[in-house]
């Protein structure tokens, strides 16, 4: 087994009734580990900050986020939700990837979505690993104030699991996004090399004039890995290097809102709050927050990926850019307002059709005769 329980000092008192603590299934000392036969969503701490540089103290993280998170009133009775513990600590820090890889897999044989509270944000790399398994490419979306890209060379830790996720062997990272980054904290070759993998860079600046524009980022994640970092100090102090600047606090509910209303994301984590740092608990109670609204998004989940079987429930705009041959088509869902985009590849064998996740920006873009950028992007990564 490699999962213990919750702590009782998280649970509350017997008087909190139509809280999220007493609604969903909790994993407690007294032995009896929840059903999880019809759980659509799983809680799993995971302690360890032993890949951490400069984040010693970060493993008290789950438990501190577990007593504001337990104390919010429960509306989504729709959505089924388990915590089901903490990870036990390995010997090496090796044993406690390999122990998240197990727990993620069975999670994921019973169609349960994984919420990893940590810890430091290496444990991204151990989520990472689990979809080998899958025989599927993954797409990997982080709102971070650096890329963490580290050194390769050097043992993993929260600063190069980046590097480590590209190098593994082999390789089924098809796409990478940051949202958020702060170029004062990122080298100019950093950003360069994201700009040679293909990788997606978005500024925190650029962001912040339309955060609407995070959603189509999101929406094309398999993983979201969000470090407690990329908020401003006023909002999330419990972290080691706290910066003036940074998204807010409710920036960070709409992001993990879009990630809970996205079919395609699987997994989230959520990494670097360090209680020790923390003001009256304020970063453990926006956590909490930005985990409600997960919740909240995740029972309002449609399947509105565009397919021949839904195609009028879109409405189709048909663009000719001048760089390609064949017309650019956009979809406007008539429901929720989301935007798709296709991209044809020619092959007389088996033709090929995807839709990218999208902006109305992006359209309007193709309508000024320019290829939008997740478009030339998607191409130069399948050529």
């Amino acid at each position: 087994m490699y999962l213990e329980p919750v702590p009782r000092k998280c649970l509350g008192s017997d008087n909190d009734d139509g809280t999220i603590g007493k609604s969903m299934a909790i994993y407690t000392d007294d032995g009896v580990f929840p059903n999880l036969d019809g759980i659509q969503i799983a809680i799993l701490g995971v302690g360890d900050d032993r890949g951490s540089l400069d984040n010693i103290g970060c493993a008290d993280a789950p438990d501190a986020i577990r007593q504001a998170f337990y104390r919010l009133y429960d509306h989504h009775e729709d959505v089924k939700i388990a915590d089901i513990g903490n990870i036990k600590t390995g010997q090496e820090l090796s044993d406690t990837y390999f122990a998240v890889n197990q727990v993620m897999t069975a999670l994921f044989k019973n169609k349960t979505l994984p919420i990893i509270l940590g810890g430091s944000q290496d444990l991204t790399y151990a989520m990472y690993k689990v979809y080998e398994y899958t025989g599927q490419l993954v797409n990997i979306v982080a709102i971070d104030p650096t890329f963490d890209l580290g050194d390769d060379a050097e043992e993993i830790n929260s600063h190069s699991y980046l590097s480590h996720i590209i190098m593994h062997k082999p390789g089924y990272l098809f796409n990478y996004t940051n949202i958020g980054y702060q170029t004062y904290y990122v080298s100019k070759k950093s950003v360069d090399l994201m700009k040679q993998l293909l990788f997606d860079a978005n500024r925190l600046g650029s962001m912040k004039v339309n955060m609407q524009l995070t959603e189509p980022l999101i929406r094309n994640g398999n993983i979201l890995s969000i470090d407690m970092s990329a908020f401003r100090a006023a909002d999330a102090p419990g972290v080691t290097n706290p910066s003036p600047n940074g998204f807010n606090g409710e920036d960070a509910c709409r992001m993990t809102r879009y990630a809970g209303l996205s079919c395609k994301l699987s997994s989230m984590g959520i990494f670097e709050y360090n209680p020790h740092c923390d003001v009256n608990g304020q970063t453990a109670g926006l956590i909490a927050q930005m985990l409600w609204y997960f919740i909240d998004g995740f029972s309002a989940r449609t399947n509105d990926f565009p397919t021949k079987e839904n195609r009028e429930m879109f409405r189709h705009f048909y663009v000719q850019v001048s760089d390609i041959e064949e017309e650019l088509e956009f979809l406007c869902h008539k429901l929720n307002g989301k935007w798709w985009m296709s991209f044809v590849l020619p092959n007389p064998d088996k033709p090929f059709k995807h839709y990218i996740p999208c902006s109305k920006e992006d359209y309007q873009q193709a309508l000024n005769d320019e290829l939008p950028d997740n478009w030339w992007q998607f191409y130069q990564k399948l050529m």
